[in-house]
């Protein structure tokens, strides 16, 4: 992902102004026609909304955020400073205290109550992030489905996740162990731009209903959809101190953060996260990251190719291509390619572009200018080292500053810098292989492993495919939202990609801190009887073969 600590929203891009000078032709990508009286930014992001959900931020300065569509300012910020954080971290340690002597069944009802609020007040905190991120209404209902499943699986399923566990002791019978679980106490949580809503609250909620407060740093620039989210659990009962906000510039404010978390939970890019996690080592405290990906979706020769060209369109190209569990990596069977992308690509080039605060788009904008000239480098270097454009190649200035259409692309090759650096944007490159294990080695062969997607009319095939694959997650006919969606189960990365999991029972015990209570009853761990040390030393060693007899564990 990139790196959400140290971009800054710059509007405007010289890149922008002309179409890229790869030689595409052909028609360019459709525009979505606004709906008669639809809102704007000025009808949102009121003087009285911002105070409103700024009220209680601590910060002694100013910054701004954005609005990809246009580039024009959003709203006005407090800025905090290292100092304000710490003042943070105390009344969120104080009020922690309190918070985790609430009962856990207390605690799940306010995720219940603020998983309906949501559902109700959807249309508010969508029109936000649109706003903020430049992304599609569709694209930001991902992030409500996403909140809201949160919620409402640990609201259901904290308390068997966090009530006290027997285990079979030293001595059966004779040795009484539980299990408890204890918050970790504030944790410190530094969320990305790219999906404000669900990589700010919807990570939150497990600290949460575990017990802790928590203090985060979301992106500048999209730190509304977070402060929206912040009132509306405060208005479920979540009490108001226990989730803090701070909002500065990443390299600042960041390491504040983490210099005083109990825990620390970090999305964004490799390279940062390896700093948070060294940290967070020097202080001994845990942290989960989720980084980077090149994400790779993999058609068999036996795949429905309709559903697959619809399939890598969301795959690559959702908040236009900028998540970290995209599909940037296209591998295709030979034997079915050109019929692949026949279908992919007139799919692609048919997508509409838009910027409306309602439904009907297919794709919107970049966030910033960063994200632009990083999507520019990688298509213009791998057109002038030979690769070919089949869909897309070009910004769009037409729509939106930071408009850039739906890009496919043909011969991409190692010295291609869109071959191996995350583009984080929407592009995607194709590739062909000749059998499975060559589709297996080519998809494996990165340091990331974050997620994949295998497409095939053989689910058997398919699974026995997706498990050869070193990635957190896999998706069988889908590119990511079937894995990220199934709570129930773990998500996360493996090499480069991060540590840790959320979802699940590892994305709540991850802010816990486990303890073990042994109660030793009617026999010490020591002879007794009168046993001297080589007779009890024999009785144990009786006991241990009978017990490994018995089938104990």
């Amino acid at each position: 992902m990139t790196d959400t600590q140290e971009k800054r929203h710059t509007q405007g891009t010289a890149a922008a102004d002309a179409e890229a000078t790869d030689g595409t032709t052909g028609a360019r990508n459709p525009v979505a026609a606004p709906p008669a009286g639809a809102r704007t930014a000025a009808d949102v992001v009121t003087a009285d909304l911002v105070a409103r959900l700024t009220r209680g931020v601590a910060g002694s300065g100013t910054t701004s955020s954005h609005c990809p569509f246009t580039g024009e300012k959003l709203a006005d910020l407090p800025e905090s400073t290292p100092e304000d954080v710490a003042a943070a971290f105390d009344r969120a340690r104080e009020a922690q205290r309190t918070w985790a002597a609430t009962p856990v069944g207390r605690r799940a009802a306010v995720l219940l109550r603020f998983h309906d609020l949501v559902l109700k007040r959807q249309d508010e905190v969508l029109d936000l992030i649109q706003l903020e991120t430049g992304k599609t209404r569709l694209h930001a209902h991902e992030e409500v489905q996403a909140v809201t499943v949160a919620a409402r699986h640990y609201g259901r399923k904290a308390g068997a996740y966090l009530r006290p566990k027997r285990h079979t002791g030293a001595i059966p019978t004779l040795t009484k162990v539980t299990e408890l679980r204890h918050p970790r106490g504030v944790v410190g949580q530094i969320a990305p731009w790219n999906y404000p809503f669900e990589l700010s609250v919807g990570d939150a909620l497990p600290a949460f209903v575990a017990g802790n407060a928590v203090v985060m740093k979301p992106d500048t620039e999209t730190a509304l959809t977070a402060l929206w989210a912040r009132e509306l659990l405060i208005e479920a009962g979540l009490p108001e101190a226990v989730w803090q906000i701070v909002i500065g510039e990443g390299p600042v404010v960041g390491p504040a953060v983490v210099e005083r978390g109990d825990y620390v939970s970090f999305t964004g890019s490799t390279k940062t996260g390896r700093g948070v996690a060294q940290q967070a080592a020097a202080r001994l405290v845990g942290c989960s990251l989720e980084l980077g990906g090149k994400n790779a979706m993999l058609v068999l020769a036996d795949a429905d190719l309709d559903k697959a060209a619809a399939g890598a369109v969301r795959g690559a190209f959702s908040s236009a291509g900028q998540l970290c569990i995209s599909i940037e990596r296209l591998y295709v069977d030979e034997s079915v390619a050109d019929a692949f992308l026949e279908r992919f690509v007139a799919r692609t080039k048919a997508m509409r572009l838009g910027s409306a605060l309602a439904y009907g788009a297919d794709m919107g904008s970049l966030v910033s200018k960063q994200q632009l000239e990083t999507v520019n480098r990688h298509v213009q270097q791998a057109v002038a080292k030979g690769a070919k454009v089949l869909a897309g190649g070009r910004p769009r200035p037409d729509v939106g500053p930071l408009f850039h259409e739906p890009t496919i692309l043909d011969g991409v090759d190692s010295p291609m810098a869109v071959c191996t650096e995350e583009t984080f944007g929407p592009v995607v490159s194709v590739y062909r292989f000749k059998d499975e294990d060559e589709a297996v080695e080519l998809a494996n062969a990165t340091p990331y492993g974050l997620n994949s997607s295998v497409w095939s009319r053989n689910g058997r095939r398919a699974r026995d495919v997706a498990a050869r694959l070193r990635t957190g997650t896999v998706n069988v006919n889908e590119g990511y939202a079937a894995a990220y969606g199934s709570v129930q189960a773990p998500m996360g990365g493996m090499g480069d990609s991060g540590l840790g999991r959320r979802h699940g029972s590892e994305g709540i015990f991850k802010f816990t801190e486990p303890q073990t209570v042994a109660h030793q009853r009617l026999l010490p761990m020591a002879p007794s009887f009168g046993m001297d040390d080589g007779q009890y030393a024999a009785f144990m060693s009786r006991s241990l073969k009978a017990l490994k007899a018995l089938r104990f564990r």
